[in-house]
């Protein structure tokens, strides 16, 4: 029997706070690329955006990254790396695939040890694909103009690859055919189906919050208890808050996964 390709997937984003949804995308994910019989997902990690993303109504880096540890709880296989959001500046999405891709060599080069007869065994074991997770909108985000650069699109697909997650009302094989990119690396574009469509975002929770409204069932409940503890996300110093819109006058952006994306000079997140 052939041998399963080993895969990370690398979810990049503002988890502004993360959802049940941004957690439930990586199993839909992961069933997928295992149903394909030629894939064994090994990993996943949640990479939240740094500060200087200056999205409206962005809580602290540190706060997101707490939050997605504490969701993180009950999953065996999901981690949390806080690198891209400890960095000094905003970085691209490519910028972030190819820091966890040369922490992937690294940590496999270190795993490495002699063989009987002393010198380094030429036997390693296969080098996990990355793959950046996301909603198929953000296919639809690479058609938008000055968004995203082309090389940094074509290197997403033809060097790491991506799973995408069906959204409602997003038609991704149409993105797909309207792109030369994408059509020529479409083989390494993953399209999976979300059995059961979900589009909670995490601005519908930010505002449900700053109304004062219940957001339980929405996210995991640690996440909840943090989000009071710390008085995330309301309007006022109590927990229930006024009745106000966050997002007021704000242009909603496209999403990798809900709300999760790169954004900003050259990228939406």
């Amino acid at each position: 029997m052939k041998s399963r390709i080993p895969v990370v997937l690398l979810a990049c984003g503002s988890f502004n706070p993360i959802t049940n949804m941004h957690l439930r995308l990586f199993e839909v994910a992961r069933d997928h690329l295992h149903q394909t019989g030629m894939y064994q997902v090994v990993q996943g990690i949640i990479s939240p955006v740094n500060d200087n993303y200056r999205k409206k109504d962005l809580a602290a880096a540190q706060h997101r990254v707490a939050m997605v540890r504490l969701a993180l709880q009950t999953s065996d296989w999901i981690r949390v790396d806080p690198w891209e959001s400890e960095q000094t500046q905003w970085m691209e999405t490519v910028k972030v695939l190819r820091h966890h891709h040369s922490e992937l060599l690294s940590s496999l080069s270190q795993k490495e040890g002699p063989d009987h007869s002393g010198s380094v065994s030429l036997e390693r074991a296969a080098v996990p694909e990355l793959k950046l997770l996301c909603g198929a909108d953000v296919l639809k985000t690479f058609q938008t103009p000055n968004l995203w650069k082309d090389e940094h699109i074509q290197e997403i697909v033809e060097k790491f690859g991506m799973v995408c997650v069906g959204r409602v009302g997003h038609d991704a094989k149409g993105y797909i055919s309207a792109s030369p990119i994408l059509q020529r690396y479409q083989h390494n574009i993953h399209l999976a189906r979300e059995p059961v469509p979900n589009e909670i975002s995490a601005t519908y929770i930010r505002q449900a919050l700053g109304q004062g409204q219940s957001v339980k069932y929405l996210l995991p409940d640690a996440v909840i208890t943090y989000i009071k503890h710390h008085n995330l996300y309301a309007r006022d110093s109590s927990w229930k808050g006024e009745s106000t819109q966050h997002n007021a006058g704000e242009r909603k952006a496209p999403r990798a996964m809900p709300e999760t994306s790169h954004s900003s000079k050259g990228e939406a997140r």
